[in-house]
């Protein structure tokens, strides 16, 4: 029986994949209209995103086989979706952040900030969660994640190791010392405990000295196993919520900035990348010292004496300094590339805040936009990024030099044959770009971009199809809730969702209901839409909710309790942060107290 079940397990992929069509075919067939029809592509998708049965970017292209066979769009529309200035502007951010790793200028940032720190214990785990939140904002988490955790892992060990010689030499060499009488008596009592009489020789006193290096070694290893579990979590953790302050820092931001774009195409561009870090950024600095004190309790307590360091450096905390250094100085000076990069990176950066900065006109509406939405922040995105092909990763003219004495050369050698000058011209090689297409094509996550365009294509189906109206109907019940309460509900139900399924899938799942149940209890639609999104950036209880959760767990010195019981808290500290910010700063940023005049003109609905 065992075999059996073990074949069926291994194989409950295919099992998955066929059967689940024909248990919810009855759907369409009993109901035979346009919205049951595309209840049954979007329930089909769910259940494949949620199983993971096939991957989820060639389940995000389903909507390009179904929607045009059921009769819910044209095929050319279905894939027009896939392409969208959204989705532009996920390439342009990911370029940076490619040429950005490239050249290993996220390390340098990185190591620059921890030795500003310092490496005491609690220090140590806040500038770690500082500065991978810092660089999630811009790169992938999942690479921040990866980068940060052996660094910390290393300063770590070489504080134990340093901890562990200072307690072996304070056993070995300090009997003459006036504070080693003091531990005699720990000594004897030790000894006591180990031989059962007292110690009266030089045998029983060395049995008891390595009796309390023994104790010692069990409460060192102890202790930095609680704080090797608190870094790693610390750095996971601080990773997933620093992408949520950008509109580029995680695919569920761009995914809500779409669907807006798409479901309500006259909303003024009331999501951008400087009004979402308005709202954004003070919520993750308010998630990340949450989460810092609760690490902090968690795995060091509140001794903020001990654990901030007053006083004195001693020798440990100069020899883990001392690793950090030593990292640093091998990066070497500032190359041109790295500061190309930064320079681009930084330009980028003030273009996307001054676009449109929402207190004063902006510089594309000065420019382009004075008679429609032309520049976005995606044109930004890849105009920047197309850059990085343009500009050389050094400038020196030891080219032009070889070159002249390469014409100098065959001038003098004329009579040596046309061979060896063509030899002597392939030793000339042009500077290489900051980037080059073999280096994008290789970090490039091409499947994100599909998953947006199946995301986009669901909502475009559900709006044609009339099943975006018909739920938001359905949901006129929750009129009589009050708003706050339906934001943390939904929230929480959002929460506990992306904890066993992409955050990506959730997402695109979830908006387009929102989207229906706010125009029709006449709710603005991003006072639910917003929280959701980052609601879904918030899984921190399993090690394969995220990338990040899943590299931290890899290291070995975690078990799954750990991650559930810091990370359920977590999850409440995330999501009561995040409607504190909807309900202040967020009402006062976007109006969200009043039903904007863009969203009623939305449901427009054209039968296939």
């Amino acid at each position: 029986m065992t075999p059996v079940l073990r074949w069926l397990w291994v194989n409950r992929n295919y099992f998955i994949i066929f059967i689940t069509p024909f248990i919810i075919l009855p759907l369409p067939l009993v109901i035979p209209t346009p919205e049951a029809r595309c209840g049954f592509a979007i329930i089909l998708m769910a259940l494949y995103w949620c199983t993971e049965c096939m991957p989820l970017a060639v389940t995000a292209l389903l909507p390009v086989i179904l929607f045009p066979m059921m009769g819910i769009m044209e095929s050319g529309k279905v894939c027009v979706e896939y392409l969208k200035d959204t989705n532009m502007l996920f390439i342009g951010g990911l370029l940076v952040a490619i040429a950005v790793e490239h050249w290993n200028l996220h390390k340098r940032i990185a190591l620059s900030v921890l030795l500003i720190v310092g490496v005491r214990p609690a220090l140590l785990m806040m500038g770690f969660m500082i500065v991978t939140a810092f660089l999630s904002m811009w790169i992938s988490n999942t690479a921040t994640t990866a980068m940060m955790l052996p660094i910390s892992q290393a300063v770590l060990e070489q504080l134990s190791a340093t901890e562990a010689d200072s307690d072996e030499k304070e056993l070995r060499e300090g009997r003459d010392n006036h504070a080693f009488e003091l531990a005699e008596v720990n000594i004897k009592q030790a000894l006591d405990n180990v031989t059962g009489d007292k110690p009266n020789n030089n045998p029983d006193m060395e049995a008891g000295i390595n009796a309390l290096s023994e104790r010692r070694r069990r409460e060192r290893e102890a202790k930095y196993l609680c704080l090797f579990k608190g870094m790693s979590l610390s750095v996971c953790y601080s990773a997933s919520i620093g992408g949520t302050a950008t509109l580029t820092g995680t695919t569920p931001n761009l995914i809500l900035k779409g669907q807006m774009d798409d479901i309500f195409p006259e909303n003024n561009d009331v999501i951008n990348f400087a009004s979402w870090f308005g709202f954004a950024f003070p919520n993750m600095v308010l998630m990340l010292a949450l989460s810092w004190l609760w690490l902090q309790f968690m795995y060091m307590g509140f001794n903020f004496k001990k654990t901030f360091g007053c006083g004195s450096k001693n020798e440990g905390d100069k020899d883990a300094y001392r690793v950090m250094k030593n990292e640093y100085k091998k990066l070497g000076t500032m190359s041109f590339a790295e500061g190309a990069v930064l320079v681009i990176f930084v330009i980028l950066v003030i273009l996307w805040f001054t676009r449109e900065p929402g207190f004063m006109p902006g510089w594309a509406t000065e420019l382009f936009n004075k008679n429609g939405q032309y520049v976005t922040d995606g044109t930004v995105a890849i105009f920047m990024s197309t850059l990085f092909f343009v500009i050389p990763s050094q400038l020196n003219c030891s080219c032009l030099a070889s070159a002249n004495d390469e014409r100098d050369e065959e001038a003098e050698e004329v009579e040596e044959g046309e061979k060896q000058k063509n030899d002597k011209k392939k030793k000339l090689k042009g500077t290489p770009t900051l980037l080059n297409w073999k280096v994008v094509n290789e970090r490039m996550p091409w499947n994100i971009v599909l998953l947006l365009g199946g995301g986009f294509a669901l909502a475009k189906g559900s709006e044609v199809s009339g099943l975006s109206k018909w739920l938001g109907e359905s949901l006129a019940p929750l009129k009589s809730i009050p708003p706050f309460a339906i934001s943390l509900i939904l929230c929480l139900l959002v929460g506990t969702f992306t904890e066993c399924s992409s955050n990506t899938a959730t997402t695109t799942l979830f908006l387009p209901i929102l989207a229906s149940m706010a125009t029709t209890i006449g709710l603005h639609p991003l006072y639910v839409m917003l929280p959701c999104t980052i609601s879904a950036s918030l899984a921190f209880m399993l090690p394969v909710a995220t990338p990040p959760n899943a590299i931290a767990f890899s290291y070995g010195n975690l078990k799954v309790v750990d991650m559930a019981k810091a990370g359920f808290i977590l999850n409440i500290i995330g999501i009561l942060s995040i409607n504190l910010g909807i309900n202040t700063w967020g009402t006062a940023m976007f109006n969200l107290g009043t039903f904007p005049s863009w969203a009623n003109a939305t449901n427009v609905t054209s039968t296939p």
